[in-house]
């Protein structure tokens, strides 16, 4: 299996590991969710849970893993603002907490970019 074939199984397997631990774990993800978003906190960690693991599937099947890995560059896109939220709101932890909250901000660049090379790599093929 080439490095290239390799990509979208990982980025499939990082969404459906993360959409899981909003399952498994919660009230961690609860935490992030923007305070300026209507409803429950929870009621969004299950639906971004839900929508990852959605995603780690689509990305997982060929057929149809060029629209949702294009959907997953949305998504990382979307969450930037709970990883800003995180940033503020851990600003205060001890320095390895605040220094992983900081890290998270600019670590979207590269998914979301990783995800868009997923979806050009596999645009046309079946």
């Amino acid at each position: 299996m080439s490095r290239t074939s390799r990509s979208p199984l990982f980025l499939a397997g990082l969404l459906a590991g993360a959409g899981a631990a909003h399952f498994v774990a919660p009230k961690v993800f609860d935490a992030l969710v923007p305070r300026v978003l209507p409803g429950s906190p929870r009621a969004w960690t299950y639906a971004s849970g839900a929508v990852e693991l959605a995603l780690a599937a689509g990305v997982a099947v060929p057929r149809t893993r060029a629209v949702a890995a294009k959907a997953a560059a949305g998504f990382f896109v979307g969450v930037l603002p709970a990883n800003v939220q995180m940033a503020v709101d851990w600003r205060n932890r001890p320095a390895p907490l605040r220094n992983a909250a900081y890290a998270r901000v600019p670590l979207q660049a590269p998914l979301i970019l990783w995800a868009r090379s997923v979806a050009r790599s596999s645009e046309g093929a079946v």
